[in-house]
């Protein structure tokens, strides 16, 4: 007796996917269709249903396309897919701890808040880990750039630091744009987005962007270098095209900018 299948609309609805994604799947050879009936339709089993989810998980982890289908497609001992499960498994429990922590802390508030009861800063931020980076940027840059760029950060009101996560969020937005457009990073479209990124640097108090007389063209460059050699930044510029091209990209339009303004 066959085993149970589901149809591409139900994958895609259970997923919270798309039917067109499934097929871009398919055609790269990411997930093939466990059977395809005689009206075309694509259905999938329980192992296409497993190898979806390491995909779904492995793309919330900032993985492209390209490099999941390496992960997925290299050799495999018995028990490799139970083991790779167990990995994300562990990583979606320190995820899950993080979060349950700042649900805790926000609770806590708002009950101290409507109890008029005096609220415990030091269990305000528990989860709010923005100090994570700490030891990297002190090996890097020095104890005073991590110190000035905390004070920074902590003097902010909600509203700057609102405005300065959207300034962010549209960088990041116009890089992998830009990127995916085809356009050359010495474009002016490419450098419009590096000088604002070059601004935007500048006004972190800490960094050597931001220090009269410190060296801005070798901070800029050096960071577009990092962004493609460190996936967790490289991450934030993933084009469609996956692997490191947005990165890439981002990094050649830096230096070109470096070169000719700084």
């Amino acid at each position: 007796m066959a085993g149970r299948e589901w149809s591409i609309q139900e994958i895609a609805r259970l997923a919270g996917t798309t039917s067109r994604a499934l097929r871009h799947y398919d055609d790269i050879g990411l997930l093939r269709p466990t059977r395809i009936a005689h009206n075309g339709y694509r259905h999938y089993d329980e192992a296409a249903l497993v190898r979806l989810q390491r995909i779904l998980l492995l793309r919330q982890l900032g993985l492209g396309l390209p490099q999941i289908a390496e992960v997925l497609n290299a050799p495999r001992s018995q028990h490799s897919e139970e083991s790779a499960l167990e990995t994300h498994l562990a990583l979606l429990r320190e995820e899950q701890a993080r979060l349950a922590r700042q649900i805790a802390s926000v609770e806590n508030t708002i009950d101290a808040l409507r109890g008029g009861e005096e609220l415990m800063a030091e269990n305000m931020f528990d989860g709010f880990d923005h100090t994570q980076y700490k030891e990297e940027v002190e090996q890097r840059w020095g104890r005073k750039a991590y110190a000035d760029s905390d004070r920074w950060w902590r003097g902010m009101t909600d509203a700057e630091r609102d405005d300065w996560q959207q300034r962010v969020a549209d960088l990041g937005r116009d890089w992998i744009a830009a990127a995916e457009s085809g356009v050359d990073p010495a474009s002016a479209e490419a450098q419009d987005v590096a000088r604002r990124h070059v601004d935007w640097l500048t006004g972190i108090p800490g960094t050597p962007a931001s220090v009269p007389g410190g060296d801005v063209k070798g901070y800029v460059v050096g960071l577009g270098e990092m962004y493609v050699a460190d996936p967790r930044f490289g991450a934030n510029y993933a084009t469609s095209a996956g692997g490191t091209h947005g990165a890439e990209f981002v990094r050649d339009a830096l230096r070109i900018y470096a070169e000719a303004n700084l």
